[in-house]
């Protein structure tokens, strides 16, 4: 029976094409009886300076000639302007805001921080 089936009239009717099988599909992602771990939330921003912080850099800019008054622990207006004086005084970008670089200078920050990572020298050698 390999044949084509006959019409009506005796002529041969072509056969319906079927479409070829459908190959495997992946297999669909196992669902786990586990609920999923959450990860805490990874904190994208630096944080605030505390009180006591802010008195140790106020404390600082004062030593220096900068900050006039006691040190209240707040960044208020008196001490943005007393950081962009320091700021200024030491070639610094007077921002008044507190950067790693400013607080170096104030010597109250890390000996890295701010500083850009060691380059690669073009001859390929480890820089020392």
């Amino acid at each position: 029976m390999g044949a084509a089936p006959f019409s009506a009239w005796g002529q041969q009717t072509p056969q319906a094409k079927t479409p070829p099988p459908k190959s495997p599909s992946a297999p669909a992602a196992k669902k786990s009886s586990k609920p999923a771990k959450k990860r805490p939330p990874r904190p994208r921003a630096q944080k605030a300076p505390t009180a006591d912080r802010i008195r140790e850099i106020q404390t600082a800019l004062g030593q220096n000639g900068f900050y006039e008054g006691e040190a209240n622990g707040k960044w208020d207006a008196r001490s943005v302007n007393a950081m962009k004086k320091f700021q200024s005084a030491n070639g610094l970008t007077s921002t008044g805001k507190l950067d790693a670089k400013s607080l170096q200078k104030l010597g109250l920050g890390s000996e890295v921080a701010g500083a850009a990572a060691p380059r690669v020298p073009a001859n390929g050698a480890k820089p020392q």
